[in-house]
């Protein structure tokens, strides 16, 4: 049998703690700043909780203190999903791939890991030349790494792993070992074990789990070989790193996500599976951390004597003089732990200033263990710049293991920093760094997702050729910017006369347009060709950085009117994000790439989620009578009112159909909690609507079957039978009228989403948070309701029209005003790739013709009271 290895990267260690004594040392004298504090402000590190006898105590609450839920809430998940979790890993690679490592961050005595090892077993079916796997188990106790994993290998999980799973152990702290990756160790260590090179192909994934019946948009994945990762070009193997355990709550919450912000993962290849506890009842999450039988406390108080340990004399804190007590902070959704001296005393420890007393009474914080909500978990992945592939939750709806991965761009949240320096406004001027995302999303979406041979068609009848978008967007910009600074147009300056305006024809008749818009080529050989307009976009997106060092440099005054263009110019390239992508999903399966370095969903795994998700209890929640604000204050003429035009910092800016701001009386009626789904639909198209509602374009007949379309390719019905339908408003209505129903109007539906809405903080499906629709959540018991519509856009039956107090925008007159033409319902939301300042802004108006079939809008039913 082999030796165990263990690699020792305490060297690595951020803290320079180089080696054991130095670790000592470094433990010493956190414990001596931490109780150098004031009365009631001592601290000890959560580390002295860990050592070797530590490590024993807190195995006994995992096996026999059942009240610590969290250790069986996430061993029952693997139990029952280590699987599928495993399969949804390696979604990007389509197996495993030779060299790859998975690494475990306190990894403890591996009871769960076990799981997830076994599970990583049945993906490699037969034994290989190499052993293709490497699990690093990374802990602090070298004696205690050596026996949990002596303990695994005579397991009987130990014999399956042979020959394609190899255990390691790795010493040292979450810094210490993550410095290690960074700095290449593992390929290093890879070399000194003379394994093969890591471009050894990969291990597919058992056809049954990639064949079309999941709808997958790579029919021929389950024959073909995927190239490797650690191919030339991309030199490391894939990596994914297991944090389970909910430990990321024993961080404070800046700190928590700066941690795995920092996290070595490369997009396409690299996962996360985290456990995070969720925000349970006060009495549960106590109990659980002091439970009756004592084996806690035992666990806590056992820290007292590694504290004593760590500064020469391990009864230096004498038992007899403290306790352990806990609270749940409600209000901070926080754990706290303490030692409680039950007596007045000091002690004088030999590298101390001077002694410390401790007063009777007195509580010294050991730990804290934060808990998560819906808002706390999303809000943390978005600043830690990691996007959710999906979630397992356990049986009594406690914790949740997370599978995340870091993708190629996040939307950030709202509340980051505007271009005016010292203030965070969630609408008003765009910086520097907002400009650079949305630039990375549209490069994304235009170089990476549409092929060269699609650039000159037109994937919807109803729009422009691909390469106009292209061209269209930084058009639009340095006609705005050449207005507001004066100057001439960027070369070339002909682009103004073929890009600066799309079309909207008539649904009915796509050859009349009655709105002005560009002339463009009839010819594939007349259009500017792509190097040409990428060549002119970074001229133009050099200038517009230009005006940003202008401003802050004092060169150009920053007035209303600056910020209003720029908020607009921003604001269009997001619209035209979506705009492209709904032209795009046409074309899915048949030309169009599916999003690359975004891991593929697993179909059938969702599904499943998706079919026994909760549901409300009742259909229809009753609202009003009320009285709903619509709009906002958002006046352009005082855009040059000498009073106001430098009043920007604070302001919120919108489009002319947004303001003014007015009072709509709404009487009591009832509503859907949820958008017509598929299911409903495809039902409803099948029985009493049949040759009354058209057959929707965001589905397609594949030889009798009905398939959704995503980005991926289409998808059986039966996978997405649960999302929201995406259709025009006139089979919607139609539904409705059939239903006993009607569509809400835009104050009724305001009002509902008002209440009801989670938001982008709250883990709605918007900002490309995934690349297709998800079930609605809102009506589930928990939360009062709240939460999302599934990623769609929602239909009203109000008409687009001009209203008390509308005036035309006098940068873009015809932005509103040229769609009043009573043909165009006022849609509300945002859908999964609309960016979340335009989802998030409750005034934001967007319209489709009533019969336009291709908008990512759906509808709810309301019903009068």
């Amino acid at each position: 049998m082999n030796t165990l290895q263990i690699v020792d990267v305490r060297p690595h260690d951020k803290s320079s703690a180089s080696s054991s004594s130095d670790a000592a040392s470094d433990i010493q004298s956190q414990i001596i700043k931490g109780l150098m504090a004031a009365t009631n402000e001592k601290t000890l590190p959560t580390v002295i909780l860990y050592d070797e006898r530590g490590l024993r105590l807190y195995d006994n609450i995992t096996t026999k203190a059942p009240e610590y839920y969290l250790f069986g809430a996430e061993e029952q998940i693997l139990q029952d999903h280590a699987g599928q979790i495993v399969d949804v890993m390696h979604q990007h690679t389509g197996g495993v791939v030779s060299g790859e490592v998975v690494l475990e961050l306190g990894a403890g005595a591996l009871r769960k890991t076990s799981h997830i090892l076994y599970a990583l077993t049945n993906l490699v079916p037969v034994v290989p030349p190499v052993i293709p796997i490497t699990y690093y188990a990374l802990d602090l106790e070298d004696r205690e790494l050596k026996r949990t994993l002596i303990e695994l290998r005579e397991s009987a999980v130990g014999s399956m792993l042979v020959g394609k799973v190899e255990a390691k152990g790795m010493l040292g702290t979450y810094d210490a070992g993550l410095k290690f990756v960074e700095e290449g160790g593992l390929q290093q260590s890879s070399l000194a074990n003379d394994a093969l090179p890591l471009s050894l192909g990969s291990y597919k994934l058992d056809s049954t789990r990639l064949d079309s019946s999941t709808g997958s948009s790579f029919p021929d994945s389950s024959d073909t070989e995927i190239t490797s990762p650690s191919t030339p070009g991309n030199s490391q193997a894939p990596l994914h790193l297991l944090f389970l355990g909910s430990s990321l709550g024993n961080f404070k919450r800046e700190e928590g996500a700066e941690f795995l912000r920092a996290l070595p993962l490369e997009p396409g290849k690299d996962t996360l599976l985290l456990g995070l506890d969720h925000d349970n009842d006060r009495e549960e999450i106590e109990v659980a951390y002091n439970d009756p039988q004592g084996h806690t406390r035992d666990f806590i108080l056992n820290g007292l004597k590694a504290a004593g340990r760590a500064l020469g004399d391990e009864s230096m804190f004498a038992e007899q003089n403290w306790e352990y007590v806990n609270t749940y902070n409600e209000s901070k959704r926080c754990h706290e732990a303490y030692y409680r001296c039950t007596r007045t005393h000091e002690i004088n420890p030999s590298t101390a200033l001077k002694p410390i007393q401790f007063l009777e009474g007195e509580l010294v914080n050991m730990e804290i263990s934060h808990k998560f909500s819906e808002s706390d978990t999303y809000m943390l992945f978005t600043e830690a710049n990691l996007r959710p592939i999906q979630r397992w939750t356990d049986r009594t709806g406690r914790y949740s293991l997370w599978l995340l991965e870091r993708p190629p761009f996040v939307c950030p949240l709202l509340d980051s920093p505007s271009a005016v320096s010292g203030h965070t406004i969630k609408f008003g001027i765009p910086s520097i760094e907002d400009w650079s995302n949305i630039w990375t999303v549209w490069d994304f979406v235009t170089l990476r997702m549409i092929p060269p041979a699609m650039l000159f068609q037109k994937p919807i009848d109803l729009r422009h050729i691909c390469l106009f978008y292209l061209g269209h967007i930084p058009t639009f910009l340095d006609i705005h910017l050449s207005r507001l600074l004066d100057e001439p147009h960027s070369e070339p300056q002909e682009f103004k006369y073929i890009f600066e305006r799309g079309i909207d024809p008539n649904v009915n008749d796509p050859t009349q347009c009655n709105h002005p818009h560009s002339v463009v080529p009839t010819k594939d050989d007349d259009w500017p060709s792509l190097h040409n307009i990428l060549a002119f976009q970074i001229r133009v997106r050099e200038r517009l950085r230009k005006v940003y060092s202008d401003i802050s440099e004092g060169k150009i005054s920053l007035t209303r009117k600056v910020a209003r263009v720029l908020f607009m110019t921003f604001e269009h390239e997001g619209l035209h994000i979506e705009t492209l992508l709904y032209m795009l999903i046409q074309r899915a399966g048949t030309g169009t790439i599916p999003p690359p370095d975004f891991s593929p969903p697993h179909w059938e795994s969702l599904a499943a989620q998706w079919q026994t998700a909760p549901k409300p209890a009742v259909p229809t929640v009753e609202i009003g009578p009320s009285t709903v604000t619509l709009g906002i204050n958002d006046i352009e003429a005082e855009d040059t009112d000498p009073a106001k035009r430098c009043d920007f910092a604070d302001h919120i800016f919108g489009w002319d159909n947004e303001s003014p701001s007015k009072q709509a009386e709404v009487k009591a009626f009832r509503i859907e909690w949820r958008p017509v789904t598929n299911g409903d639909f495809h039902e409803f198209y099948k029985g009493a609507g049949q040759g009354r509602v058209q057959f929707p374009a965001s589905w397609e007949d594949c030889n009798g079957e009905t398939r959704v379309r995503t980005l991926y390719g289409p998808v059986p019905i039966k996978i997405a039978w649960d999302w929201p339908v995406l259709t025009c408003y006139d089979n919607l209505s139609v539904y409705a009228k059939v239903k006993g129903g009607r569509i809400p109007t835009e104050p009724e539906l305001r009002l509902f989403l008002d209440k009801f809405s989670s938001g982008y903080e709250g883990g709605a499906n918007v900002g490309f948070r995934n690349w297709h629709p998800v079930p609605a959540t809102t009506g589930r018991s928990k939360h009062g309701g709240k939460g999302h519509n599934g990623g769609v856009w929602e239909w009203t039956s109000t008409v687009l029209d001009k209203y008390e107090g509308f005036v035309p925008s006098t940068l873009y007159p015809g932005y509103s005003a040229d769609f009043f033409d009573g043909s165009h319902q006022v849609v509300i939301g945002g859908s999964y790739v609309t960016i979340p300042r335009i989802s998030e802004r409750r005034s934001v108006r967007n319209w489709y013709q009533r019969n336009y079939p291709y908008s990512w809008t759906s509808a709810r039913i309301a019903y009068d009271v």
